[in-house]
């Protein structure tokens, strides 16, 4: 019996180490799983593969406590520690691409005198090219006034302005006998036209400026200060192979052309042309003429 009684007292004793039924069971997972301590109060996770702890108070192998640590950036290196996403992805932060910043804008173009954008041919040449220039001026105006020179003094005369090589007087005698400018002339004494060329820095390039100075003559495509209007002293018609001598002589045969007079009003006569109304009045005729065009004359008349 006593031995009986220890058996049972035994068996007592050992129950409340195996537990219950269920608890035998849940053992028994545990250890075919991997599991790890029965009633461990520390922080300690479940062993093997997806082990968790039995009783424990702390959750410390559950998956709640595993996603708190990595939440909390409690990682075994103090570093963040990442969550595994669907598909078996880590969830690294997405890095975000470097976005080039955009060029900056180009500077706005340089405006001219009338708000235009100048280009490189309108700047101020260098000054190389300056001096080149005026070399170049200096040794056509050179061959131009020894050319005219050979001219008989019928034709036409030339005489520097203040000993300056590149501003002229050059006075026309040799006009149409047959026209009323002729008739003019002899009548008031008038023994030829003075003109006055002023010759640019890129001439032979540029035209002169030519106009009139005396007598006042009406018509003949002479206009208000002495300015003529003729194509070729435009930018637009002018050639670097006329010369002065061609100028002059074209200026004849469009005195006759346009019925050139000279003015016998005592109002009119007694007032002289001068050179900033002849400007006024050369720029106005070019923007007219560059908007409607010349007027070329047919072949048959000169």
């Amino acid at each position: 019996m006593a031995t009986l009684l220890r058996k049972i007292g035994l068996i007592r004793f050992h129950q409340p180490e195996t537990g219950s039924p269920k608890g035998s069971r849940k053992a028994r997972k545990n250890s075919i799983t991997g599991g790890g301590g029965g009633n461990n109060n520390n922080n300690s996770s479940g062993g093997g593969s997806g082990g968790g702890g039995g009783n424990n108070n702390n959750s410390g192998g559950s998956q709640k406590g595993k996603a708190c640590v990595a939440l909390n950036g409690g990682g075994r290196d103090g570093g963040p520690v990442s969550l595994p996403q669907a598909g078996g992805r880590s969830s690294e932060p997405a890095k975000a691409e470097a976005v080039p910043a955009p060029p900056p804008p180009p500077p706005p173009p340089h405006k001219g005198l009338f708000g235009k954008p100048s280009s490189s041919s309108s700047l101020p040449p260098a000054p190389a090219n300056r001096q080149h220039s005026s070399q170049v001026r200096a040794r056509r105006l050179m061959k131009e006034l020894q050319d005219l020179n050979r001219l008989s003094e019928e034709v036409l005369s030339v005489e520097l302005v203040d000993d300056n090589l590149f501003e002229w007087n050059v006075k026309l005698y040799q006009i149409d006998r047959d026209s009323a400018l002729w008739q003019d002339m002899r009548e008031t004494g008038v023994d030829g036209v003075l003109l006055n060329l002023a010759f640019p820095e890129n001439f032979p390039f540029s035209p002169p400026f030519m106009r009139v100075l005396s007598p006042r003559i009406e018509n003949g495509y002479v206009l208000d200060g002495g300015a003529i209007c003729m194509e070729l002293l435009t930018p637009r018609g002018w050639s670097s192979a006329y010369t002065v001598e061609a100028v002059v002589r074209q200026f004849a045969a469009s005195l006759i052309k346009g019925q050139g007079r000279i003015c016998r009003k005592a109002s009119k006569a007694k007032k002289a042309f001068t050179r900033k109304e002849a400007e006024a009045t050369f720029k106005s005729l070019v923007k007219t003429h560059e908007k409607y065009g010349w007027v070329t004359p047919p072949s048959s008349e000169g």
